[in-house]
């Protein structure tokens, strides 16, 4: 919390006239999707100046990109929270809602924001298929699927790009994080992360979410 502060007095230089929100940042997007979408955290220069989940950074940029062509959100582009844009069956959010040294998230800090990663999914009652941006986020899914009460499998799959695993009332999707380590050296393309997106849209299509 202290750093996430820190980072919004401090700024960066390109971003030195922004207003940095530089609070815990909520979840985004459709009430009634039944995609959700988890990634890590805010990224510093990222959420954390703009206080919209993925909004202001390159990751931001390719996820967005990807819902776009996939028709769940009406831009491709995420720069601040005036910029239009808007999700359709699908809401965005986080496993930790602040800002962590080197977007590197802890598991204590996963633990510590659980609460809130709870309350918004029981707020999203239609939601069946939950996308996780790396394995991060499937580790956090799925602990906090577990303290919702979901009859969770003793086994579950190693994560994976495309991997598919039910748990109790959803169906996690998996996808590498739309991180520039990822997107830049091709570990996540274009196409792969609009096939997570396909993939998530047919399995949501499939039944009733509750």
């Amino acid at each position: 919390m202290e750093w996430r502060e820190q980072v919004a007095l401090e700024k960066r230089a390109a971003f030195r006239d922004d207003d940095y929100w530089g609070r815990p940042v909520p979840g985004f997007g459709d009430p009634a999707a039944r995609i959700a979408v988890v990634g890590l955290a805010p990224a510093a220069h990222g959420a954390n100046r703009t206080g919209r989940v993925f909004t202001g950074d390159r990751s931001g940029d390719f996820l967005f990109a990807s819902m776009h062509r996939c028709g769940l959100a009406n831009q491709p582009l995420s720069i601040d929270r005036d910029d239009g844009l808007e999700l359709d069956d699908a809401y965005v959010l986080a496993a930790v809602r602040c800002a962590p040294p080197a977007n590197k998230p802890t598991p204590e800090e996963r633990d510590t924001c659980r609460p809130f990663l709870v309350t918004e999914l029981d707020a999203l009652r239609d939601v069946r298929v939950l996308v996780v941006l790396g394995s991060f986020a499937y580790d956090a899914a799925w602990t906090t699927l577990r303290s919702m009460g979901e009859p969770l499998s003793h086994r579950r799959a190693k994560f994976a790009h495309l991997v598919e695993q039910a748990a109790g009332r959803y169906t996690i999707v998996g996808s590498f994080h739309p991180s520039q380590q990822n997107t830049f050296t091709g570990r996540l393309t274009e196409p792969m992360l609009d096939a997570v997106f396909q993939r998530a849209l047919v399995v949501a299509a499939s039944g009733p979410a509750r």
